[in-house]
């Protein structure tokens, strides 16, 4: 398997809730979009936007209430939108199938990146820590992905020592969150961000000939996961597969 696979996983469980939309043509080959909803340890759930070829879902019964499973990548992409250029992200599905038993990590991903921006720390008005942080991970072609993420507590921390350049690895999980936009004194529109909330890292270190000596790794103990349920989420096998 091409190495620039191995650096950006994803697998989801989730119900499908939008029809099939014809999103472009490449090579002859047409891809479509839809939303899936993955449910959370709460009874939230993520919504989450989907790519896939018309070769995967060839003589499959994509349909809204459809349970399936996707595993893929996360890509990104610029889009023209509302007069201003925006940062989408889709999960590009390079296998989708019948989800028959939920497993108690429906969302997992791994992302094995560089730092692009300074990381961003700040103290919620209830006194948690986040740390914003944007990281590049490359893919083929010489082209690369730019994935936002989140960091909590401990590891919110951890991110004022990162700087840009860094190699870092993430483990977690891909969310959506509501959030509110003051376009003037008197209207606020509801708008849908995208990232991932990190729930385990670790900086790569390299020796001069960029051979792996050492890292470090910190685990999130302050999330929406206990730290139990955070150890099962990135090493528990899953029904065939396993984000590792």
């Amino acid at each position: 398997m091409d190495n620039l696979m191995l650096n950006n996983k994803i697998y989801l469980e989730g119900e499908v809730s939008s029809e099939l939309e014809f999103s472009h043509e490449m090579y002859g080959e047409g891809f479509y979009t839809f939303y899936i909803e993955v449910p959370r340890l709460s009874d939230a759930k993520d919504t989450l936007f989907i790519t896939v070829s018309e070769r995967l879902i060839s003589g499959m019964d994509i349909r809204v209430g459809s349970q399936i499973i996707v595993e893929g990548q996360l890509r990104s992409y610029n889009k023209f939108v509302d007069g201003a250029n925006r940062l989408i992200l889709t999960v590009f599905a390079r296998n989708i199938s019948a989800c028959e038993e939920r497993s108690k990590n429906p969302n997992q991903i791994f992302l094995d990146g560089f730092i692009c921006k300074q990381p961003v720390y700040r103290t919620t008005p209830f006194g948690r820590e986040i740390s914003d942080m944007l990281l590049a991970v490359n893919r083929s072609y010489n082209k690369s992905d730019y994935i936002p993420t989140i960091a909590w507590g401990r590891n919110s921390r951890f991110c004022k020592t990162l700087k840009v350049g860094d190699n870092i690895r993430i483990w977690g999980r891909l969310q959506s969150r509501e959030y509110q936009k003051k376009v003037s004194e008197e209207d606020v529109i509801k708008k849908i961000a995208y990232e991932v909330s990190i729930s385990k890292m670790e900086r790569v270190n390299k020796d001069e000939d960029g051979n792996e000596v050492s890292s470090s790794i910190e685990m999130d103990e302050d999330m929406e996961y206990s730290h139990k349920e955070s150890e099962n989420n990135l090493g528990e096998t899953l029904p065939g597969k396993q984000i590792s």
